[in-house]
């Protein structure tokens, strides 16, 4: 399962999400899980903690296995400490202090997050990252809608409104969570196949509505698996020497132009905050220049106007979303912050000197800047469309 290098050959392990563990031998001392396997082993051996120094110092080699999203090393990292129980894992956290899923052994089962367990009740776990369980649950209940009340209602509560719960207080049926359960342990692709069945099921019965429903969740969950991001950046430590930025990155901004053969021409910023989105510092602007389509000029505008706010926190690094021709455009507004421009077609991403292809870069790279674009393209179609639904409006 694991593939195996030594403590010398730290620069060979990949720059990609998924689980890591130090051992001694045979011994499992400590496992743990990222979104830049090569950058957090590196970090253990310089963190200057007794923690890291501990195993790092024992281990005579390192162990690594790719996940191929966020959640799959989330639910990963809590099979391997439950089969493996890391010397290092254990000394540190008993399990008192690891979150459990609790599924309780009812009819209707409830779903929740606990530390310690009980009888009446199936866990799944231990999970190291209380926080990413908890984001991941909150996701999945969208696909897998459960029930959380510690009593069942005597009629649908808020949840059942929002598609979160399928109110087995009223039906009564139609409820399980076999599928959220074995998705939990691991198993994803014996649930989508057993939703795919379902699917197909439902189609056979003439039950049209009901598989459209079950093709969407199915749709829904392997987007989920490819985008969702529940993993914490370590650090910006790649993209600040991508640009030779020797302070920390604590701002992005993105840009996008939305239009209509130049009509309704919109603008949107984004703004990342330490690698997050920070939707109080999002602004949008409404294109003033002729009404013709032409983005270099319009993202020159854009930027033009932005840079005339002073009183708008200095971002260190600037994205635009176009190619070279848009990059040439926003130089010529932007002095003393580092700009990058992604072209859609084949994801080059355009810097003043050179151009890189964005599957080249180190994953937590590529996704946040893929994250960030694809939030500016976001902001500005919708304002772009709620000025033509103005525009479409009767007076």
């Amino acid at each position: 399962m694991f593939k195996y290098l030594k403590k010398e050959n730290l620069n060979s392990l990949p720059k990609t999400i998924g689980i890591y563990a130090f051992q001694k031998g045979k011994n499992f001392l400590y496992i743990g899980k990222s979104i830049n396997i090569r950058e957090r082993v590196k970090q253990h051996f310089k963190e200057n903690v007794f923690k890291s120094s501990v195993f790092t110092e024992k281990a005579d080699k390192v162990g690594y296995l790719k996940t191929e999203s966020e959640i799959e090393a989330l639910l990963k990292e809590a099979e391997l400490i439950k089969k493996h129980k890391p010397k290092y894992n254990v000394i540190w956290k008993d399990n008192k202090n690891y979150s459990f899923v609790e599924i309780t052994k009812e009819e209707f089962p409830r779903v929740s997050i606990a530390h310690q367990k009980k009888n009446n009740a199936r866990y799944i776990g231990p999970f190291v990252d209380a926080k990413a369980l908890k984001q991941t649950l909150k996701i999945l209940r969208k696909i897998f809608p459960f029930r959380t009340c510690k009593t069942l209602k005597k009629k649908p509560c808020l949840f059942f409104q929002l598609d979160l719960c399928s109110a087995p207080c009223l039906k009564k049926e139609d409820y399980n969570v076999k599928n959220l359960e074995q998705f939990l342990k691991g198993n994803k692709n014996k649930v989508l196949k057993q939703m795919k069945k379902e699917m197909k099921l439902f189609s056979q019965k003439k039950e049209y509505e009901k598989a459209a429903k079950q093709r969407d969740k199915i749709f829904a969950l392997e987007n989920v698996l490819k985008n969702v991001h529940i993993l914490k950046n370590l650090n910006k430590t790649e993209l600040r020497k991508l640009f030779n930025i020797k302070k920390e990155i604590k701002r992005i901004e993105g840009y996008d132009i939305s239009n209509i053969q130049g009509k309704q021409a919109t603008g949107s910023m984004v703004v990342f905050t330490k690698g997050e989105k920070d939707k109080s510092q999002y602004r949008k602007f409404r294109i003033r220049m002729e009404q013709k389509p032409n983005d270099t000029a319009m993202i020159r505008e854009v930027l033009k106007r932005r840079m005339k706010h002073k009183e708008w926190p200095k971002p260190q690094l600037i994205l635009i979303d176009g190619g070279k021709a848009q990059l040439n455009a926003a130089l010529k507004e932007v002095k003393n912050i580092k700009v990058m421009a992604l072209a859609k077609k084949k994801n080059e991403l355009f810097l003043k000197n050179k151009t890189i292809l964005l599957k080249d870069l180190p994953k937590e790279v590529s996704n946040l800047i893929l994250r960030i674009r694809d939030e500016a393209h976001r902001f500005a179609l919708q304002y772009h469309k709620g000025l033509r639904r103005k525009q479409l409006r009767p007076h």
